[in-house]
């Protein structure tokens, strides 16, 4: 054999194995300066990761795993794994850390538009609020009793929880409660209705001279907060009240300031609250009231059968899932209780067909304005509060707001 048929001989067998080589995918190689996908979204997770200190409790998880930024396409962690932090591969529907769509409009989806979309105007739609949240919050979970019943043992969300996301240790005085006040609904009007619209009205300065007091009492359901009258104030808050959300502290305090018809609906913040309430409903005499942190009412003048205890999931929900307050093992502690007006639109977001809001916002740009409708103290005197955190609840809220989940009449949030 001649030299070169030699060299022939050994180079085609080595070119034959270069081409299958480099055709395997090695010649797809990163331009300089340009990372390729798979190392982009390593680093992606691991900043997100860093940022993401977020501590959750897996028992208030449900199945969609939740982090900063959550998707259906490819994730970057383990899909069971609820402290998970999800990168999206694929331009597919972005969420925030809570689990809330990040691009939110006030349109409907194509199934929610072919629902509601030819039901004439003012006409109430069965479901809305629910559906709406549902398609921002794929993890809300309409399933959510109203008030405490004979039952209430059974819910497992809130029965390992000390007061205020629970009852644990409370079940006794509550079992004798509810032994006493017989009716655990709105009432049977209320009740049978296939349609419900409902209104939280807030106690805010920006319901002065709004003239919405018709409109306020138009609504199927009227919930009003604490002390907050309507005597003397019935052209901007109306004169209907349906229920009454209050604990001892924000009760009303002098008998005949209580409107007629309407259900005293008791919200526990503290294991103490729960023996101010047997007293009420006992009509027992109050006998020291040592651990409020203000005077507290001796007297409710209503029927036992028109007292209701508020289903404490509300409180956890608003707190820990919907604003991401700090979850401190389940115990209240500095900034992690929700104020009583958001609790009311979480509680009402799974109640109500149609929800509304009327009397929230404080804006600090104008210290002088007045804080409560019904009182002449300023804005200015509010000072930073212990328990809450106004800042998260209001970005939670203009969520709701700005995906037209609820509506808010005097637009302060």
């Amino acid at each position: 054999m001649k030299p070169t048929h030699k060299l022939l001989f050994v180079l085609c067998p080595m070119l034959v194995l270069g081409f299958i080589y480099y055709s395997s995918g090695k010649l797809h190689l990163p331009v300089w300066g340009q990372k390729s996908p798979e190392s982009d979204a390593e680093e992606t997770a691991v900043a997100l990761t860093k940022g993401a200190e977020v501590k959750r409790n897996p028992e208030l998880e449900t199945d969609i795993p939740v982090g900063p930024i959550v998707g259906s396409g490819t994730s970057a962690a383990p899909p069971n794994d609820p402290l998970s932090i999800h990168v999206v591969s694929s331009p597919s529907k972005m969420y925030d850390k809570q689990g809330f769509l990040l691009q939110l409009d006030t349109k409907l989806t194509p199934e929610l538009a072919y629902k509601y979309g030819n039901l004439s105007e003012g006409v109430c739609k069965p479901g809305y609020a629910a559906a709406k949240m549902t398609a921002i919050y794929p993890k809300f979970m309409k399933a959510a009793p109203l008030f405490l019943d004979r039952n209430f043992k059974r819910l497992a969300k809130v029965s390992s929880h000390l007061p205020p996301f629970g009852f644990k240790t409370q079940e006794r005085i509550i079992d004798s409660i509810l032994t006493i006040t017989k009716n655990y609904g709105l009432g049977e009007a209320l009740d049978s209705l296939s349609c419900k619209r409902c209104i939280i009205v807030g106690n805010g300065g920006i319901l002065s001279n709004k003239s919405l007091g018709s409109r306020i009492d138009d609504y199927d359901v009227v919930v009003r907060l604490n002390e907050a009258p309507v005597n003397g104030y019935s052209k901007d808050v109306g004169t209907k009240t349906t229920l009454r959300i209050t604990y001892p502290e924000g009760a009303i305090q002098k008998p005949e300031s209580y409107e007629k018809d309407s259900l005293f609906v008791f919200s526990a913040f503290k294991p103490l609250d729960f023996k101010w309430l047997k007293h009420m409903v006992f009509k027992e005499k109050l006998r020291g009231v040592e651990g409020f942190w203000k005077s507290v009412a001796h007297y409710v003048p209503r029927e036992p059968t028109e007292i209701r205890i508020l289903n404490p999931y509300f409180i956890q929900e608003a707190a820990f899932q919907f604003i991401g307050l700090p979850f401190n093992n389940g115990l209240m502690g500095r900034g992690n209780i929700p104020t009583l007006g958001t609790v009311a639109i979480t509680m009402a977001l799974h109640n109500c067909d149609e929800v509304a809001v009327a009397g929230f916002g404080y804006d600090m740009s104008t210290p002088y304005a007045p804080l409560h409708y019904y009182e002449t103290v300023k804005m200015s005197a509010i000072k930073e509060s212990w328990t809450h955190n106004i800042s998260k609840e209001k970005e939670f809220l203009r969520k709701l707001v700005k995906a037209n989940i609820i509506t808010d009449l005097t637009h302060g949030i």
